[in-house]
Parts: structure tokens; sequence; C-alpha cells
């Protein structure tokens, strides 16, 4: 591997690691290189790939494949931050910086799905961070999870901010003859500003509308999760009215629009960016979330209206979608995708 020379530490108990870290036995090495400044990449062997989803979450899927823990997006608002305090890590820069790569997943994963008790239930990607964030440019995970699934007649979804999924269009393409291939693309505003704030890392607003744009016409249905609308910042009728127009014309299949959800770990992350851009709305936001992870029953149902009317409007109100959330839940995602993967690796 070229990032060889790179190396910065080689095996478990190393002293310099990070608290979390010393003390497994499956890591590998820890990466730093000039193309990722400021971020470390701890290689690990996975033991396991899938991860079983409690029935409690309601969700149309059993069954979840994370081949990274943390992620380069930088989301402020990511509602799995909290999942990298497992490792001793902090949710806030650890998460975007102290990124775990399982290199062996693809052959894990295999193994996994050649067993006879596996009974091809449907899989889903992206539910906790982004398979497809920069790192993947170098790793090249995907391509072994989508070959693993598409082998063992395995039908699965991808949820994903990433352009770098572009890459393996032509091979979900092919996988979609075999098996059902779901994709979608999370894209929740338009406002250039407003995202580099926000989503620091992530390819901008355009570039996701651009992928959504290429999935459709790779020949493959594309959803697109309108989420996290931000309350009384992205969540006029206008701004809605705008960002499903642009979703529309790149030609998705459907969207989902989802308020903000602040759970443990990207609650403090979110309210220092508030503090930082929008110190005027800290007292509202209070009084929204007053009852923990989401907003108030009456802003939820009133977003629903309203969103409900403009998803109507450009033909995005299909609900046929594996990637669709149960509409019981309306505030967010639901919390349960955060704790999919119960085992460290």
């Amino acid at each position: 591997m070229r990032w060889a020379g790179q190396e910065i530490s080689n095996q478990a108990g190393d002293p310099a690691a990070l608290p979390g870290l010393d003390r497994l036995h499956n890591l590998v090495r820890s990466v730093r290189t000039p193309e990722f400044a400021g971020i470390t990449f701890h290689e690990v062997l996975a033991k396991s790939a899938l991860n079983h989803v409690p029935k409690a979450a309601g969700l149309p899927f059993n069954w979840t494949v994370n081949p990274y823990r943390g992620c380069s997006h930088g989301c402020v608002y990511c509602f799995a931050r909290n999942t990298h305090t497992y490792l001793d890590l902090d949710a806030g820069d650890d998460f975007d910086r102290q990124i775990i790569v399982k290199i062996n997943i693809g052959d894990v994963l295999a193994r996994e799905l050649r067993r006879s008790t596996w009974n091809h239930e449907p899989v889903a990607l992206g539910t906790n961070t982004d398979p497809y964030q920069r790192a993947e440019g170098r790793y090249r995970l995907m391509p072994q999870i989508i070959a693993a699934l598409t082998g063992s007649g395995t039908p699965f979804s991808i949820l994903t901010k990433g352009t770098t999924a572009r890459r393996d269009l032509p091979l979900l393409s092919v996988a979609s003859r075999a098996v059902s291939v779901s994709m979608g693309v999370s894209i929740a505003l338009t406002d250039e500003a407003i995202h580099a704030a926000l989503e620091p890392g992530t390819p901008t607003p355009r570039a996701r509308l651009e992928l959504v744009r290429a999935i459709v016409e790779a020949g493959l249905p594309c959803q697109v999760l309108v989420a996290p609308i931000l309350p009384m910042i992205t969540d006029s009728d206008d701004q809605l009215d705008h960002v499903l127009g642009e979703i529309a014309a790149a030609g998705a299949t459907g969207a989902t629009v989802f308020a903000l959800h602040l759970r443990p770990g990207a609650r403090e992350w979110f309210m220092r960016y508030l503090h930082n851009h929008h110190p005027q709305l800290l007292e509202a936001y209070s009084e929204l979330y007053r009852k923990g992870s989401y907003v108030t029953r009456s802003y939820a149902t009133d977003l629903a209206r309203r969103s409900a009317v403009l998803l109507r409007k450009h033909g995005l109100d299909r609900k046929d979608s594996m990637l669709r959330i149960p509409e019981t839940r309306t505030a967010a995602i639901p919390p349960h995708l955060a704790l999919a993967e119960p085992s460290l690796f």
C-alpha cells in the first residue's frame, strides 16, 4: 500500500496509541498521509461484518454493514457521533479525524453470507457512517462488499452523501440485474454558506444533485433523504420548495423529509455550531428540544404537513423504497440506527 511510509503505529498496546485503541488486538496499524491532512486512519481486522438491527427500531431492514467508524464528512449534527465514545474517543473532533477502517470487511462479509443460516434479508449501508466518505477513494472497500452481497443473492440499499459512489455505478448497475439495489442520497439544503459550516467535509449540494442524476442515468432508483431540516434555518416553505424542486429536476424517484434529531453527542456539537452561527436561536432550540432528542410533536406535525404538499407538487411522494423510514417517526431518523453495531468491530 502506498501509505506504508506514513505508518505511525503497527500494533495494539503501543503506549502512543489513542485511548480505547490500545486495548484492541485487531489493530493492524494507524496511518497518516498528507492527502488527508489532520486525519488518522486506524486499520483493523473486523471480527464480523453483519450487524443486526433491533426489532424495536421498526425499520424495513434487519441488517446493516458499516465499513468505517467515524466520518470525515464532519457534519455537526451527525447522530452517529456518540458511537465513537465506545472506543474512548470523543464525539467531536475524534469522530471527524480518527477513522476506523475495517480493511478485511469484504472477506468477512462474504464468509458470513455463505452460512447456511443466512436468509438473504435486505442489508442497508450508510445507516451509521457514510460508506462513500473520502477514505473510500483509497481503501476501495465497497466493491468487495457489493460483490459479496450480489454473489450471495442478498438485496441491499446504500445511503450516502459521498460522490465517490459514482465510481461504483457500473458495478451497482450490474448488481441490480441479480438482486434488488436501492440507492439513496442525503441532501438537506442547497445554500452553500450554510453547507460550508454545517457539513464541511461533504461534497457540495450541487455535486450531490449531480450524483442523483448519475444514479438515475445508470438505471437505478434513487431516493433522497432531505434531512436534517433545521428549524428556523432551513425550514421555510420557500426553502423546502426550492430544494425539493432541485431534487425532482435531478430525476430522483422519491424523497423523504425529516427534522433535525439531536442525540447525545451530536447535541453538544450542534449547539456549539448554533452558538457560533445563530446565537439568537439558542433559546428557541432549547424549547423545541426540551423533551430530548426529537423536536416537539407540534413542530414535527407541521413540518410533515407542509412537506407532504410540496412532495406531491414535485412528484416525490413515492414510498416504495427500501430506504423509507416508517412514518410514525416524522421527526428524524430513529436513534436505533446509531446503535445498529453492538460490537466494536
